[in-house]
């Protein structure tokens, strides 16, 4: 899992409340038999016109925003169904953080297990975010984990909490099973135990 650490990048807002896996990633995109191209499914009816071509009013296709790796959402963000590929596709169009106040319980753990980094504000610190990431030339914000805090360009610094095991998983770049071999050692010396109090078990 690719680690997060300090990052700068552009911000885009979607502010729309309530939007679902289905929307974030269609079901067209289910039936892949690996994970490859997912990027292209991305919100899809939004960001494609009905010949394929880029709509160039959706805020990821205009020149301001492109390259996005910040998305700052609105409320219940990935609601709906606990398709993973929503949050597969994101990571692999390059987003690296969600911005929100609240997401969808599912949702936010596959986010978590999978590299992206959720972060929840206050509706006022989310709106002071906001009032940076709508104007093209305020856009670029810092979102530095260690610190756990948003930087944005007119300096104002906006603080934001995570619990301490996302935050070592996401730091380091480990998913569950990465997480679990840290305590491999403990692991072996405790199977070694009880193999050694219940022999018949071998």
């Amino acid at each position: 899992m690719q680690a997060f650490n300090v990052i700068t990048g552009v911000a885009a807002p979607l502010p729309a409340a309530n939007v679902d896996t289905d929307v974030i990633m269609p079901k067209q995109f289910l039936k892949g038999i690996d994970r490859n191209g997912l990027d292209r499914g991305v919100f899809f009816d939004l960001r494609f016109l009905a010949d394929g071509s880029p709509d160039p009013a959706f805020i990821l296709n205009q020149p301001e925003w492109q390259n996005a790796k910040f998305l700052l959402v609105g409320p219940n963000f990935g609601c709906g169904s606990s398709r993973e590929h929503a949050v597969w596709g994101l990571k692999q169009l390059g987003i690296r953080a969600l911005i929100g106040t609240t997401f969808a319980g599912i949702f936010f753990d596959n986010c978590q297990r999978n590299g992206v980094l959720t972060v929840q504000l206050s509706p006022e610190q989310w709106a002071q975010v906001a009032q940076e990431v709508t104007l093209a030339d305020s856009n670029e914000i810092t979102v530095d984990l260690p610190h756990q805090k948003i930087v944005l360009q007119n300096d104002k610094v906006i603080d934001f909490t995570i619990d301490e095991l996302s935050k070592l998983s996401l730091l380091n770049g480990l998913d569950a099973v990465g997480n679990t071999l840290r305590y491999s050692d403990d692991i072996r010396q405790f199977q070694q135990s009880h193999l050694a109090k219940n022999p018949w078990l071998a």
